[in-house]
């Protein structure tokens, strides 16, 4: 069977309502959204390379206008209220903003194969260079680990982005 073109929606039970804050440790997760702009511009502008290094999944090869990054933002508002994907903005006291955690249908960032279809969410992030250089991208997956199968009804989340450069 070809998987082309395909994605696999997010399964949840009628009326669930993800989770509004996470914590782990002094790492906090709450909903990616408008109010989180000037943040999220200035962070993609200044680790582009990084993200795609970490990340990956199609990010603008030259800087994001706001205009565009407002338009992507109220897009993660909307799949957010009909539970199609969860976007969250990551943050820590010390440096405040640090990067973005993703729970999205498996074949939206990478094409669908027979292998991913096995899979209930994929589960990807990035972080700016100084959360990178503290060590967050690792704490980030681990509290990713701790959080999809204790806070979602995900029970196979696939991890794309566990390599660290």
């Amino acid at each position: 069977m070809s998987y082309a073109g395909l994605s696999k929606l997010l399964v949840v039970p009628d009326g669930f309502e993800a989770p509004r804050v996470l914590t782990h440790g002094d790492l906090t997760a709450r909903p990616l959204s408008r109010e989180c702009l000037a943040d999220d511009v200035r962070a993609i502008n200044a680790d582009r390379e990084l993200i795609n290094a970490t990340r990956g999944g199609g990010w603008p090869e030259g800087p994001t206008s706001e205009e565009d990054d407002y338009i992507d933002l109220v897009w993660h508002e909307g799949e957010w209220k009909e539970n199609k994907s969860f976007s969250y903005v990551l943050e820590t006291p010390g440096l405040g903003y640090v990067g973005c955690a993703y729970l999205y249908p498996l074949g939206v960032r990478q094409e669908l194969s027979e292998e991913l279809a096995t899979y209930d969410v994929d589960v990807s992030w990035w972080v700016t260079t100084g959360a990178y250089e503290q060590g967050l991208y690792e704490v980030v997956y681990e509290a990713l680990k701790k959080w999809v199968p204790a806070e979602y009804p995900f029970r196979r989340p696939h991890f794309s982005n566990v390599v660290v450069p």
